[in-house]
């Protein structure tokens, strides 16, 4: 089973830091949970994670190898990403474009052999998108692409998937139903790292969570020693209700806490030991 490693990642963009001396270790077989206000270094950890930007200090591995040494081809042999937000432009159909995710296997000007079929057959099934199998790609709503791509990330078949923000442009029940698949996925023995918005939908499904802020990893555990009151005020300025149904936690935010500051990173808080 893969696993994933950064120390001491720091992350410097358009002349500031946005990441600061994360040191993380990920295993495989729970959901990962990437939570933090807007702008506090999630999205850029999971492509530092990936060797896409590179560290201003600091260094993160795979399997014990340093990314910075890795082909771009090696590492997505290794760990599938869905990035947010990713536009279609080509007219291709919904088969050929989850079909793009067996590239990092494939030779030049090679066929797709039959175990890539399945892949995307199986890729398409698990997202509920295999009846789009023929429609093209760019006149899909955008709830269905989303679905369509991290169909084409399951199609990889790496043991291991890096998501950002994957609920974005989803109804509620599509929601529900893609973070059962990554819930899934991560117990059947793949490491999973999904970086969300929706605290609710955090924790009820993740089995561990990453609390950023500032650039920096304020808290790392499960969700109800992360999503604390506390660390609510304080990274987010909020207050939450908390209750549960049938065992599930249920945390739903409801207004900002008393003094209703607008935050502006760097929280002060440590991560737990």
């Amino acid at each position: 089973m893969v696993t994933i490693a950064a120390t001491g990642l720091c992350v410097d963009l358009g002349g500031r830091r946005v990441v600061d001396g994360v040191t993380v270790a990920l295993a495989a077989g729970a959901l990962i949970g990437v939570v933090g206000p807007n702008g506090a270094g999630k999205s850029t950890v999971a492509r530092a994670l990936l060797g896409l930007v590179p560290p201003a200090a600091g260094r993160v591995t795979i399997d014990g190898a340093d990314v910075a040494g890795m082909t771009a081809r090696t590492v997505a042999r290794h760990v599938a990403y869905l990035p947010q937000a990713v536009a279609v432009h080509w007219p291709l159909t919904v088969e050929r474009l989850v079909g793009l995710g067996r590239l990092p296997h494939l030779g030049p000007f090679s066929r797709l052999a039959p175990s890539d079929r399945n892949a995307i057959a199986a890729a398409l099934q698990a997202t509920g998108t295999a009846h789009l199998a023929a429609r093209t790609a760019t006149d899909l709503s955008g709830g269905e692409r989303a679905r369509v791509m991290l169909a084409r990330a399951l199609a990889t078949g790496a043991p291991a998937l890096i998501a950002d923000e994957p609920l974005a442009s989803l109804d509620p029940g599509h929601q529900l139903d893609v973070m059962a698949l990554l819930r899934a996925q991560a117990r059947a023995g793949a490491l999973v790292v999904v970086v969300l918005h929706d605290l609710g939908i955090a924790a009820r499904f993740c089995d561990r969570m990453l609390l950023m802020d500032g650039g920096r990893v304020v808290a790392d555990g499960p969700p109800a020693t992360v999503l604390t009151d506390a660390a609510l005020a304080t990274v987010y300025g909020i207050e939450a209700w908390r209750g549960a149904v049938d065992g599930q936690p249920l945390l739903v935010p409801l207004a900002r806490t008393a003094d209703r500051h607008i935050h502006t990173g760097r929280s002060g808080l440590s991560v737990p030991t």
